[in-house]
């Protein structure tokens, strides 16, 4: 098992941690639906500069991934999207 985002398996403070992709008021449809990836506690998760609580673009990455996920493994629109997760990640219109 590996980070989601570095690749590397460590150990420590940075051991892999469970990421819900759409955290919040939508953790609940994250579960349900697997929308969740590993990441390194310290650097990758929570702490880092480029950590997916701490930066804009690695959530909004990580948003987009996890639509594109839904949306293949349900054969889902972005409509079908938006009625569970409430908004739109990608740049396609719908």
């Amino acid at each position: 098992m590996k980070c989601f985002l570095c690749g590397r398996n460590r150990g420590g403070i940075n051991f892999l941690a469970e990421h819900h992709i759409f955290g919040n008021s939508n953790r609940k449809h994250s579960e349900k639906y697997g929308l969740k990836v590993l990441l390194c506690n310290h650097d990758c998760h929570i702490y880092g500069p480029k950590s997916a609580h701490k930066n804009k673009d690695t959530a909004q990455m990580l948003h987009e991934y996890g639509q594109r996920k839904f949306m293949r493994e349900q054969s889902a629109s972005i409509a079908d999207f938006v009625k569970i997760f409430g908004k739109n990640y990608l740049d396609e219109e719908w």
